[in-house]
């Protein structure tokens, strides 16, 4: 049975900062969960054009991160075949990412981006079919919110306390109950996750898992987007780019691989539009 939940995160922040924050973000995430044993490596980024979703960059990344997988996962594999492939194209403020595991060759995982200048009021704004609004499920998640279930303690979510936050730089915060309605400037992004694990005995139970732990990926991201909201605003476009280039340096130096800026992989991977009409057929 395929999964399709969308799950809408409010920022208290413009579409403009947005963009750079959030990349400041994974790449500073990027480096703290990443040792001489375990991280994420950088494959591939390349520009791309497509005609749905214009012109971005594709990016190509590896998570060895064998350690945040559940103890009753890894014992149908050794930790070499947990490996997680991402492929991501990216063309702000749109963006589709495919997530794919050896292990679980059959299942797929496709998360579709769309960022809105509003608090998440916008009710279809991946513009679905009727059959997939019938059993899409929607969740407003608050960024504020001081929850923490089994999937933020498996990640190592870090504890940030939003309602007790103020920035030093643009003295937003902190976010008190019912912010979403009332801060200035705000904008919210809209992940539509599509899981599907035709797994007999195990898929319902494997997609519950992945789902709630790509939940607690994106609360724990975007609080701290929020959170180090003074270590990058007012940063560049340029200086971000020049962030990646040194990211992807420190990485494969920590992970002992050389580096190899904008190599390609081995031709085999689908096109955008390729992927989109795999997915497509599943829902």
């Amino acid at each position: 049975m395929v999964q399709i939940k969308e799950f809408r995160i409010v920022m208290p922040m413009s579409m403009e900062e947005y963009e750079i924050g959030l990349s400041y973000t994974i790449l500073k995430m990027e480096q703290q969960n990443t040792n001489g044993k375990e991280g994420v490596e950088l494959l591939q980024q390349v520009p791309f054009e497509d005609e749905k979703l214009g012109k971005g960059q594709f990016t190509s990344k590896d998570y060895h991160l064998q350690s945040k997988i559940p103890s009753w996962m890894k014992g149908f594999a050794p930790a070499s075949a947990l490996t997680v492939h991402e492929e991501s194209w990216c063309a702000y403020p749109n963006s589709r990412t495919v997530i794919k595991c050896p292990l679980f060759s059959k299942c797929s995982l496709t998360i579709d981006t769309v960022i809105r200048p509003d608090n998440g009021c916008s009710e279809n704004a991946h513009n679905l079919t009727s059959e997939q609004l019938a059993v899409r499920e929607v969740e407003i998640v608050d960024i504020a919110s001081q929850s923490r279930d089994y999937w933020s303690k498996v990640i190592s979510a870090p504890n940030v306390d939003l309602t007790a936050f103020k920035s030093q730089t643009t003295s937003r915060g902190p976010l008190l109950k019912g912010w979403m309605d009332s801060c200035s400037p705000v904008m919210t992004t809209y992940k539509l996750v599509i899981m599907d694990a035709p797994i007999w005995g195990l898929g319902e139970r494997l997609e519950d898992c992945i789902i709630a732990g790509e939940r607690a990926l994106f609360l724990a991201c975007h609080r701290l987007c929020f959170a180090w909201i003074d270590e990058w605003y007012g940063m560049t476009s340029d200086q971000i780019r020049e962030m990646e280039r040194q990211t992807d340096l420190l990485l494969k130096k920590t992970l002992k691989k050389p580096a190899k800026a904008g190599s390609k992989l081995d031709g085999k991977r689908k096109t955008l539009k390729e992927e989109i009409a795999a997915v497509g057929s599943c829902t």
